[in-house]
């Protein structure tokens, strides 16, 4: 009997190790990236998601039917929480920035994630798991360079947000040509009209992704007509 439950414990362990170190994976890459979701966040939510599925199976075969209480468990019904449960801690690392743009999702799909991770290393899905991990980082890293290479051009440009004051209202035009002629494609245009009788251009473009913010703000902010610029990539 010790030596069965020896052989169990060893086996929870080994569970519990991997799922760290595939979440170890997981966080390093969002770490290397300087996201919410690090190494701290990424091995609690494998190691944690991991624990619940190993206690919600063990649980099951522990706790059998009896004959004066047919009590019957699912063996994934913690593990089925987890997956919405998740979801919270998901949320918390999106966000809506001044100018509606929305940041984070890939990483609240990596928390996601990890959580499956987890749960699979804890069902014992070890296989699985690691080919889970390794496509996540092929998905998040290799796929989105290789098809900038083969010259997308959706994928080769970024979005920039331009916030720009202008003194006349007959400028407006030429200044928006100006920028064109940076090779910066406007999609979409705000105007607004001050207190102080100067206009606010409110633009959303797409340059270029290998230009730095540095090199447009340069580029914009020396159009003579402009005379505040506030850039956001």
């Amino acid at each position: 009997m010790l030596e069965v439950m020896k052989d169990v414990n060893m086996e929870m362990l080994v569970k519990l190790l991997i799922s760290a170190l595939l979440g170890l994976t997981i966080g390093l890459e969002r770490e290397l990236k300087r996201k919410p979701l690090g190494l701290k966040t990424s091995l609690v939510i494998s190691i944690v998601s991991c624990l619940l599925t190993i206690v919600s199976i063990q649980s099951a075969y522990s706790f059998p039917a009896s004959h004066f209480a047919k009590i019957q468990m699912d063996p994934l019904r913690l593990a089925a929480q987890i997956v919405s449960g998740i979801g919270f801690l998901g949320a918390g690392v999106i966000l809506r920035k001044e100018d509606d743009t929305i940041s984070g999702l890939t990483t609240a799909a990596m928390v996601w994630g990890a959580a499956g991770i987890g749960i699979a290393t804890g069902a014992g899905f070890y296989i699985e798991a690691i080919a889970g991990v390794v496509l996540l980082i092929i998905s998040v890293e290799l796929i989105p360079a290789i098809i900038k290479l083969l010259g997308v051009r959706k994928v080769r440009s970024k979005e920039i947000s331009l916030r720009i004051l202008i003194k006349r209202r007959q400028d407006i035009d030429e200044v928006i040509q100006e920028i064109e002629a940076k090779e910066m494609t406007i999609e979409h245009i705000r105007i607004k009209d001050l207190e102080n009788e100067s206009y606010l251009l409110d633009l959303k473009a797409r340059v270029n992704y290998k230009k730095s913010t540095t090199e447009i703000y340069y580029g914009v902010s020396a159009i003579e007509k402009i005379s505040r610029t506030e850039i956001s990539s």
